[in-house]
């Protein structure tokens, strides 16, 4: 695992944990810009501004999947537990932001489809090629930061087959608490 992905929640870490980004960094920085038409323009208003959330197209660089928040919390801990890590998350607005592969957006809604789990999935959200999310300021904030800051030029972004099966795991985990065995007895 590299020193970017941190995988705790804001308010779980301790300062002196070496994994944490909060932040985003000049690398992560100019990744994020390379989804605009206009990068130079995008990192101006940020060297101006860095505490702004900002705006970006998606389809060139990064998708988005828009989670509910504590479904988005069981997804990122499935990614993490079993799977290859999450690459850059933000919470935005009370719901988690996954940076995710370009396309990912467009096939994962007929993935969750076809997954016999799928109907269990709570609505997503998924920003694609012609959309815009906004991410949170490159610096922290309060309600809109960063979980897993982009700090690389060229982060690792989970793509279609792995959001599915994080999803998928994250409601069979689900299921299973439902079904404790409390109210069984002979």
């Amino acid at each position: 695992m590299s020193d970017w992905q941190w995988h705790t929640w804001p308010g779980d870490r301790t300062d002196s944990d070496p994994h944490h980004t909060e932040y985003v960094t000049p690398e992560g920085a100019a990744w994020l810009a390379s989804a605009s038409a206009f990068p130079r323009s995008v990192q101006a208003l940020w060297a101006a501004r860095p505490t702004a959330p900002s705006v970006l197209p998606c389809g060139t660089a990064f998708d988005v999947v828009n989670l509910p928040s504590l479904f988005g919390r069981r997804v990122l801990e499935q990614l993490w537990a079993s799977g290859p890590g999450s690459g850059p998350a933000a919470i935005h607005r009370g719901r988690v932001l996954l940076l995710v592969a370009a396309g990912a957006a467009q096939r994962l809604p007929s993935l969750l489809t076809w997954e016999e789990w799928g109907h269990r999935v709570p609505p997503l959200m998924c920003h694609g090629a012609g959309d815009a999310v906004t991410i949170p300021p490159l610096q922290g904030a309060e309600r809109s930061r960063w979980i897993v800051a982009p700090d690389t030029r060229h982060p690792w972004l989970p793509g279609p087959d792995v959001l599915l099966w994080a999803c998928v795991r994250a409601v069979r985990t689900e299921a299973e608490t439902d079904f404790s065995p409390a109210g069984a007895g002979c």
